[in-house]
């Protein structure tokens, strides 16, 4: 399990943090630009209905500062019978602090107490801080015959086009223990 970041914790999300996730996630989606990637950058945040509706089912969770201000969040859907990170997102000015590593064993916990196999995701193969991230945090790429149905679904509808599209991936961190972090998690 990655280790705590100084002086942020994980709680549920609250009605009153839905337009500050919004914000995080437009905040963090900027990076894209750097990568030529303006379609994914310039997408919308999950629309506050959609927030409000993980948070009302209790899969939507914030890391907050000391001050109790989210800086990050993730999103969870059950795909497949598998928890499914729909969104995490850490706020630029908080980054590489290890807050998404924490927000994925949130997850991986709540997952685990629901008797669920894994936490799976879609991702962008190329940019660092995305599928080779994941993997430093434990996921592997999904062959194409490893691919769920729901899966695949979401690769197909997720965003971008063109090039941006073609380069999405499924991935997939066990949690029975076979697939543990990476050498370099700490990153």
């Amino acid at each position: 399990m990655a280790s705590e970041p100084a002086a942020v914790s994980v709680r549920r999300a609250r009605p009153g943090d839905v337009g500050r996730l919004q914000a995080i996630q437009l905040a963090a989606g900027d990076a894209f630009r750097d990568v030529g990637m303006t379609t994914v950058a310039e997408s919308s945040p999950l629309p506050a209905e959609s927030l409000s509706g993980y948070r009302q089912a209790g899969r939507a969770w914030v890391a907050v500062d000391e001050h109790d201000e989210p800086v990050g969040f993730v999103v969870a859907d059950v795909v497949d019978g598998c928890a499914h990170i729909e969104q995490v997102s850490v706020h630029p000015a908080h980054a590489g602090q290890r807050i998404g590593a924490l927000l994925l064993d949130h997850v991986a916990g709540w997952a685990a107490e629901h008797g669920m196999p894994a936490l799976t995701l879609v991702t962008f193969r190329g940019v660092p801080w995305n599928a080779p991230y994941y993997e430093r945090l434990g996921f592997r790429e999904l062959t194409a015959a490893e691919i769920t149905p729901g899966l695949a679904a979401l690769q197909a509808g997720g965003p971008g086009s063109g090039r941006e599209a073609l380069a999405r991936v499924c991935m997939r961190r066990d949690l029975n223990g076979e697939t543990q972090p990476g050498p370099d998690a700490s990153s």
